[in-house]
């Protein structure tokens, strides 16, 4: 019978070994999922291996340990771009179950992000995530409530709101947004996003109507390719390359440069936690399966700011922010005299955490995030059920649904194909 004395010497080497064990850094097996050693490198795997998936695949700080593609030529050429031993799926629910994967990084076509993000975060990883983040509206909401329900930390990878020069600005983001916060160019602001801004719509991607239905390659897994999307015979023009030219998929230059061009506007704004009140469209009818392209998109907010897309290039003199007491043109031109002296005396935007590596070690959420990467997603979204509906919309943007619209609301959640779900 262990004696009192003995007990408690016994106890106390038990909690004094494990106060020790605190402050060693042991596998992350050992621990379980989720544990990352703060001297780790962070482990990768990467669903989708096309240009977007191999693209990124050296990251600094992190280590392809796992690639997923459905195309087996994708697979086997990004295989060749990293360290012998790295594990191959051509189901992706096999990758996220890996207990030595950290982060998932999702580049696939968009009808496959909104359920591998949330999929992801309930197998306990963390996500980066190729933009559009979602291809609706209900799928990023369902993202946001799986990412905090289980404590991930989310990436969407469209970066100009933190850094790179924005388009034809000929800067960053950053000291638009301070200018913005200075308050010299006035309230409301009026921004216009199209070729005399810096931006190209890439209307090239368009879908073809009238395909011929083709063999399966023998080397793509087309049924998991389609996955949740509505079955259509195969034909090469709708995958891969040209998948953006199709409702089913994606949304065209919309769906495609959207996310870039509009998440910076959000920031820029001030506006991360707001939705547009309404969208108004002037385009051509659109065909049931196939993108078009459109002549005007313009969005309102409750307080009277507006985004315009310039589909058409008219707008040749547009200032790319106007407002009541000064312009910003392309170029950081601007018509209010000794701008860059008058925005010296403003203090600069709040930092933003910009170092992934950084978000996922620390738990801390990411300069754009699974919240701010939902509400600029729901432009780009609202954009694309407008242009399919060929209407004028009005958006709530607490209740995140369209106002006394019934058909325009059916495109929020649009049914999936089983066995798949969201």
């Amino acid at each position: 019978m262990e004696t009192k004395t003995n007990y408690s010497r016994r106890s106390f080497l038990r909690n004094s070994l494990g106060t020790v064990a605190a402050f060693t850094i042991v596998p992350r097996h050992v621990l379980g999922r989720g544990f990352i050693a703060p001297s780790d490198q962070l482990t990768k795997g990467i669903i989708g291996t096309g240009s977007m998936g191999r693209g990124h695949i050296k990251y600094a700080g992190t280590r392809v340990v796992a690639l997923c593609d459905v195309d087996k030529g994708h697979l086997k050429t990004a295989v060749g771009m990293v360290e012998k031993g790295v594990k191959t799926f051509s189901d992706y629910r096999e990758l996220i179950q890996l207990p030595e994967v950290d982060i998932v990084h999702i580049a696939t076509p968009p009808h496959w992000h909104g359920i591998m993000a949330a999929d992801a975060a309930r197998a306990g990883k963390d996500i980066w995530c190729e933009k559009p983040m979602t291809r609706t509206i209900g799928e990023g909401k369902r993202v946001m409530e799986a990412v905090q329900q289980h404590g991930r930390i989310f990436r969407l990878n469209t970066w100009f709101r933190f850094e790179d020069r924005f388009y034809g600005m000929g800067t960053t983001v950053k000291p638009i947004r301070k200018l913005v916060e200075s308050g010299l160019l006035g309230w409301p602001l009026k921004v216009t996003v199209g070729k005399h801004t810096g931006f190209d719509w890439k209307f090239y991607w368009v879908g073809k109507t009238n395909l011929p239905t083709q063999s399966v390659p023998a080397d793509l897994d087309y049924e998991m390719w389609l996955g949740p999307a509505p079955f259509r015979p195969y034909t090469s023009h709708r995958v891969h390359q040209t998948f953006r030219g199709y409702w089913d998929y994606d949304g065209g230059g919309l769906g495609d440069m959207g996310q870039h061009y509009l998440d910076p506007v959000q920031y820029i704004l001030g506006k991360d936690n707001e939705s547009p009140v309404s969208v108004e469209v002037d385009a051509p009818q659109q065909h049931t399966d196939a993108v078009g392209t459109w002549r005007r998109i313009t969005y309102t907010y409750a307080d009277g700011c507006q985004i315009i897309l310039d589909g058409e290039g008219k707008d040749e003199k547009a200032a790319y922010i106007a407002g009541p007491n000064g312009n910003l043109y392309p170029g950081f031109k601007s018509n209010i005299p000794d701008l860059e002296k008058k925005l010296s005396a403003f203090p600069d935007p709040q930092p933003q955490l910009t170092d992934f590596v950084a978000a996922v070690k620390d738990r801390r959420k990411f300069a754009l995030n699974e919240e701010n990467g939902h509400r600029s997603a729901t432009i780009v979204n609202m954009g694309k059920i407008a242009l399919q509906l060929n209407r004028s919309l009005k958006f709530d943007p607490v209740k995140q649904e369209f106002i006394n619209d019934e058909g325009a609301n059916r495109l929020i959640d649009q049914p999936m194909r089983g066995p798949w779900s969201i």
